[in-house]
């Protein structure tokens, strides 16, 4: 397979085992990369390929063992070939394997936090190792940590949980498909605003239950508006998912929304809100974050969601949590205690220690969100001055979720036909060496998402690749 970024001869080629052909020992499959052919795959035929061949592996293997034997049935759950592979994880992977191959490539595309875990944080987890705190910890958590947990939730965010209110998992990611499980039945309907996260849909489906995206506008700075969601709740409805500050958009909602979507949700008895506030500290004043829970008579329906990686820089870390009524809660905790058990001991120290930094992180927090406004202002001005460019200025999180449609139906010289968010994310890695996610992943073709988790300096140096590749291009509607 020829993976092509540029149409220089001088560009490398490189053989790597791909991630996106998974690990099978028996059957690995080097990739030559060449970097004068990627405008001819998509990322869709690179999953394809590889679902294909790990096909014809499988059977060779159980083929060539005997003759004799009957072949072995590889054939997938329903379930699981419902649910599509995570976009920015294979672009992710991908880039990453460029760059290790010596491609100069930008990667704008993970939402990880270029900072190092404070020190103070992961001091508490080298002191965890060295004390002894290496054996399995509780199912739900330490009481330590989900006593804290609850002291940060009560003065933090005005919501009052007890210990057994809490599970904490191995990121807010699991704490997320475990309250799904738990409260989705087959057939019923997860609510989803779009842009939304890529694993939610997914998430949704793994429970059989159906997602019902709702499309927002750029122009309402990808908020949900509420007439929209009344008019789509039915007696299926069971879920609705809103994450404050938002990834792919950078949106918050302020809390006027959040009572109006409040009043909607409370004239639906079965209808449960599970609120992904994963980026509440790293949010731009005067936007301030309002948990959906402390609203009035929404505590009883909503499943709350918070975790350390981003406003504390610890996503290897991996450790997340879940607040709510007790019944849901432990309905969670019973489908973690079949699974993975309870969170890393060692980490579970750690996340004692971040709760313990001050209000919101105090000073650790507050300059990581400083220097994430920073490289914030200088991408808004600077993409704001180019041609055929819309942009809802982020309030919160470090993403920016652009529209490049404009650009949309050109032919571009020796690459193609700019179709849509994919192939304009192709053309700006073959042509700019920039790696982004296209919007169609998050609900929203009509952009691409832009991770400004990455130094002022890395951001400058993609801007102007990206203006360069862009230059040559006219949009095909003025703006």
């Amino acid at each position: 397979m020829a993976i092509s970024l540029h149409n220089s001869t001088n560009i490398p080629r490189v053989g790597f085992a791909s991630p996106f052909l998974g690990s099978n020992s028996a059957s690995k499959v080097s990739i030559s990369v060449s970097l004068n052919s990627f405008s001819n795959l998509s990322f869709k035929s690179v999953e394809t390929s590889r679902q294909q061949l790990y096909r014809i592996s499988a059977m060779s293997k159980a083929e060539s063992s005997s003759s004799n034997q009957v072949k072995v049935d590889i054939s997938l759950s329903p379930r699981v070939n419902s649910v599509k592979p995570s976009k920015t994880v294979a672009i992710t992977d991908h880039a990453t394997a460029l760059a290790q191959a010596g491609v100069p490539v930008i990667r704008l595309a993970a939402g990880e936090p270029d900072f190092d875990t404070p020190a103070i944080i992961a001091e508490a987890g080298i002191n965890a190792i060295r004390e002894g705190y290496t054996r399995y910890s509780p199912n739900a958590g330490t009481l330590e940590l989900r006593t804290a947990i609850c002291h940060k939730l009560k003065e933090e965010n005005g919501i009052s949980y007890t210990p057994d209110q809490i599970v904490v998992s191995n990121g807010a990611k699991q704490s997320i498909l475990q309250a799904v499980l738990a409260v989705c039945s087959p057939g019923d309907e997860v609510i989803i605003p779009a842009p939304y996260w890529v694993s939610y849909p997914e998430m949704a489906r793994l429970a059989d239950a159906t997602p019902v995206i709702l499309p927002t506008l750029i122009s309402d700075n990808f908020l949900l508006d509420p007439e929209l969601l009344e008019s789509n709740i039915t007696e299926k409805s069971r879920l609705l998912i809103l994450c404050s500050p938002s990834n792919p958009t950078g949106s918050v909602y302020p809390k006027k929304l959040l009572e109006k979507i409040a009043e909607i949700v409370a004239k639906n008895p079965r209808l449960l809100v599970l609120s992904d506030e994963i980026y509440e500290h790293i949010i731009y004043a005067p936007a301030t974050h309002t948990s959906f829970a402390s609203l009035p008579g929404m505590w009883e329906r909503t499943l709350t969601v918070n975790g350390f990686s981003k406003a504390f820089a610890m996503t290897g870390w991996r450790l997340g949590y879940i607040a709510g009524p007790k019944n849901f809660i432990a309905a969670c905790n019973k489908i973690q205690s079949q699974s993975t058990s309870g969170a890393s001991s060692i980490a579970q120290k750690a996340g004692v220690a971040a709760l313990v930094l001050g209000y919101a992180g105090g000073e650790v927090v507050s300059s990581m969100v400083k220097a994430f406004r920073e490289r914030r202002d200088f991408l808004v001005k600077s993409f704001g001055e180019l041609e055929g460019v819309k942009i809802s200025e982020p309030q919160g999180a470090f993403y920016l979720f652009i529209d490049f449609s404009s650009y949309y139906g050109l032919e571009v010289e020796g690459f193609g036909k700019i179709e849509n968010s994919e192939s304009l994310c192709r053309y700006l890695l073959d042509e700019g060496q920039v790696a982004l996610v296209p919007g169609d992943a998050f609900g929203d073709d009509s952009c691409i998402r832009i991770s400004y988790a990455a130094s002022l300096t890395t951001l400058q140096a993609s801007f102007e690749r990206i203006k360069k590749a862009l230059i040559s291009i006219r949009p095909a509607v003025p703006v």
